[in-house]
């Protein structure tokens, strides 16, 4: 966990040089609640790694989800994915939760998101009611890959963010 731990922070470091070092706010279950801040404005996260990664390759680098509020921007529940390889041009994410299945996605290098906040807001209240989260991608070179999460503390990491971050 402690590495972890120190993998996420450096990574979001590494994304503003602006950012102050992320501060844990709390651990639940399989999530981790984070802030810093982004200049003056506060930023809040929390993150997890799948509990199982499947798929045909022979190296893949750091697999995690995030979700994000800014309230600075008016921005709340943007969930993002890092797949530890970069996806295939237009291949969407599929993302399954309970019989949800959502497929609004986009990719860009390792990364995806949702098409939209409207689709982040139903996916985020899928992932609160949830067990586990499933998600299938495929690597430029074709692979295709099965990524198991846990959804255990989800939804208290989820309050501890939006606390933090005055989301109403």
């Amino acid at each position: 966990m402690f590495k972890y731990i120190l993998f996420v922070t450096g990574l979001l470091i590494s994304f503003s040089a602006s950012a102050a070092t992320p501060q844990v706010i709390g651990e639940y279950g399989d999530w981790t609640a984070w802030s810093y801040a982004e200049g003056s404005n506060m930023v809040c996260y929390m993150s997890s790694t799948p509990k199982k990664d499947e798929g045909k390759y022979t190296k893949r680098g750091d697999i995690y989800v995030l979700v994000t509020h800014r309230p600075a921007e008016k921005s709340f529940d943007e969930v993002s994915f890092v797949a530890g390889y970069t996806f295939k041009s237009n291949a969407p994410l599929v993302i399954k939760i309970a019989n949800q299945t959502f497929k609004n996605t986009f990719t860009e290098g390792d990364k995806a998101w949702m098409i939209n906040a409207a689709d982040d807001q139903k996916l985020v209240l899928a992932m609160k009611r949830g067990d586990r989260m499933i998600v299938d991608g495929v690597s430029s070179r074709g692979t295709a890959t099965k990524d198991t999460y846990s959804l255990k503390g989800f939804s208290t990491a989820y309050q501890a963010i939006s606390a933090k971050c005055k989301k109403k």
